[in-house]
């Protein structure tokens, strides 16, 4: 069972690896890396550059659920959008993460941070300041600047980042991100945009305590579920869900 898939209108989960040097991104290089990608999973057939110049390879976005992965000078990333499984999208990042080593010469001692995330979407119209400070609430200290006269609340995205660990080095962020600008406030034309919400576990400097890349992702990725399960989803998420639903 899916246990995330009801907490949003659309979730995903990520991986990331960010380099302290630039990788060795020359044309046969590239094309080994997503070619090794795309023998695991031959759905995975849309290849293209961005103007950035970051390679990306993924599967069909239109039919909503779909995997991708991508290479950027100092960053290595690979994603699933609404998986099936929570374990679909930890098998996809746990083969990139034997793949990096021996096609991208990516190693420990080069990793400057691995990243797991949990993200959550929520298509809704309206401004997402205000409703995030009427699901959430807001800190005590700003309510009475937000209740000022004539106010409008037009940035309000709450973000907290914990260390796990006595040198900092294991971190979690939850992140709430808000899409409406002052454009949208200041005429009332307001779209179906995504209000999102982050839960990030990362590891910086090289892999820490784990012995490997696979041991880092398989602890990252439990506490970034813990915090979810027990800290985001019934505080978070759910009262988000409901006010979304109350409003529109």
């Amino acid at each position: 069972m899916n246990r995330y898939r009801s907490l949003s209108d659309d979730y995903y989960i990520n991986m990331n690896i960010a380099t302290e040097m630039e990788l060795a991104c020359s044309r046969e290089t590239v094309l080994h890396y997503f070619e090794q990608v795309q023998k695991k999973y031959p759905t995975m057939k849309s290849f293209y550059q961005r103007d950035k110049g970051e390679f990306v390879l993924e599967e069909n976005k239109e039919l909503g659920h779909y995997r991708w992965c991508s290479l950027e000078p100092r960053r290595v990333c690979s994603g699933c959008v609404n998986p099936e499984s929570f374990e679909t999208a930890i098998a996809q990042h746990r083969y990139l993460l034997d793949v990096v080593p021996y096609a991208l010469s990516v190693s420990p001692l080069d990793c400057e941070a691995l990243d797991f995330l949990i993200g959550f979407d929520f298509t809704c119209r309206g401004n997402h300041n205000s409703l995030i400070a009427e699901a959430l609430g807001m800190n005590p200290a700003f309510e009475a600047l937000a209740s000022m006269p004539g106010a409008t609340i037009i940035g309000n995205e709450p973000t907290l980042t914990l260390s796990l660990d006595e040198d900092c080095r294991t971190q979690c962020r939850i992140c709430i991100e808000s899409r409406t600008n002052a454009y949208q406030i200041r005429t009332g034309e307001y779209g179906e945009d995504q209000l999102s919400v982050y839960v990030t576990t990362r590891q910086y400097g090289g892999l820490g305590s784990y012995a490997n890349f696979i041991d880092a992702l398989n602890g990252l990725s439990k506490i970034c579920c813990d915090v979810v399960d027990h800290y985001v989803a019934d505080q978070i998420l759910e009262p988000l869900a409901r006010t979304i639903s109350l409003d529109h």
